[in-house]
């Protein structure tokens, strides 16, 4: 009987990024104030909207009664013009673009005003043009005088890491317009940036999931490897600024595919060895090309004695008794015992064809067994590599600083074929 596929969980889940969020969002909508709003790519900005809306406002229509009080569109990609930002704006609402831009623009102010819009929400605001933002004070401007009398409040929402702000530098220009734009900026609050993920927080979202998966996985307990996983993804190659928050994309990525494996398996629970191989695939295989060929993918399961759990990742209170930076070293020691472990004598051996100028321009030389997954340092002869028969214990594995680097850009051997 064929097993039925995985329930992957795509619904909202109110955590405390989103709480943060939309209360900034709310705030703006309240008060009619204007911010700029960064958070880190992935942390749930869309989705943080896309709930903020459906549950204030109109799902669609123009029936009287209805009304959207926050409006929310994508800044327009490729295309500068003030007609593309104005052409979001009246298909958000649900209106057809019938007419010309030069007579639809001067409407489109009474439009809002009888929609009932309070706030105008742009996500991907990074991406918004000059024009663009002349445009927004343009119609903003124009509703502040009779006959509207309607202020509308503002978010721009982007994407940006560190101590940068996009569209700070535009703001900051001495032109009379940026000034003015500049002015309308909330007096308290002109620029948030919204923090990810502490340790506590990603606890809060593991028990979240364990109630959304109960019905799955009946001894589901994410909860045991928070401090674990939260190492994980503050990694310098998930938090290159050092934060030390997590992103909600990195977190939902590392469990979904934990627990994928784990239903393919027919666990009730998540193994730490599976959580571990799932937090490679975001660090050490990040960018590890794979070669799909033949019968195509299949889903690699890691199984573990649950013996074994204890001295691969360690109990939850030694964890938490180190400091970050301590952590972090913890969890490269751990990759490194679960490649030296003892196992039995790797039977794949033979020459595997290969694209030779692919492999030579990817600038490394280091390839994975298909069978044991154990890296070798190979070089192509007549076209070819041959990967010997070899036994784990017996090939020396390079320091973990090594190991680190160049994994980023292996050359990976897959089912017997090269890429």
């Amino acid at each position: 009987m064929t097993q039925a596929p995985f329930p992957v969980f795509h619904e909202f889940i109110e955590t405390a990024f989103e709480r943060r969020f939309q209360g900034m969002l709310r705030c703006a909508w309240k008060y009619r104030s204007w911010h700029v709003i960064v958070a880190d790519p992935g942390s749930g900005k869309t989705t943080g909207i896309r709930d903020l809306i459906r549950t204030t406002g109109s799902p669609s229509g123009t029936l009287p009664g209805r009304s959207y009080p926050l409006l929310a569109v994508t800044a327009p990609k490729n295309d500068e013009s003030e007609q593309a930002l104005g052409n979001y704006l009246f298909t958000a609402l649900g209106l057809p673009l019938r007419g010309r831009w030069s007579e639809r623009k001067y409407k489109l102010m009474a439009v809002l005003v009888k929609f009932g819009v309070q706030c105008l929400i742009i996500d991907d605001a990074h991406d918004l043009s000059l024009e663009h933002l002349i445009f927004i004070k343009e119609l903003t401007d124009q509703g502040k005088l009779p006959p509207y009398d309607h202020p509308l409040g503002l978010c721009l929402v982007t994407a940006g890491r560190g101590a940068t702000i996009p569209l700070k530098e535009i703001f900051d220009q001495p032109e009379t317009m940026w000034i003015q734009f500049r002015h309308r900026l909330d007096r308290i609050q002109p620029f948030c940036r919204i923090a990810g993920h502490t340790s506590e927080e990603v606890r809060e979202i593991l028990a979240a999931l364990e109630n959304v998966y109960r019905e799955t996985f009946p001894q589901l307990n994410l909860r045991q490897w928070s401090g674990t996983i939260y190492t994980w993804l503050t990694h310098p190659l998930l938090d290159p600024t050092s934060s030390g928050r997590v992103v909600m994309d990195y977190l939902m990525k590392l469990v979904t595919t934990a627990l994928e494996w784990s239903y393919a398996a027919g666990e009730t629970d998540v193994r730490a060895e599976t959580l571990q191989a799932a937090a490679e695939l975001l660090t050490l295989r990040r960018d590890t090309i794979r070669m799909i060929d033949g019968a195509g993918p299949n889903v690699e399961v890691h199984r573990s004695d649950p013996a074994e759990q204890g001295s691969v990742i360690g109990t939850e209170p030694e964890r938490a008794a180190k400091p970050p930076n301590q952590q972090q070293n913890t969890t490269e020691t751990v990759g490194e015992q679960v490649q030296t472990r003892n196992s039995p004598k790797c039977t794949f051996s033979g020459m595997v064809s290969i694209d030779l100028k692919c492999f030579l321009d990817s600038g490394t030389t280091l390839v994975e067994c298909p069978d044991c997954a154990r890296m070798r340092s190979l070089e192509p002869r007549n076209g070819v590599l041959r990967f010997p028969s070899h036994d784990k214990r017996k090939i020396r594995t390079p320091n973990t600083d090594q190991r680190w680097v160049i994994r980023e850009t292996a050359w990976e051997v897959v089912g017997g074929k090269s890429k």
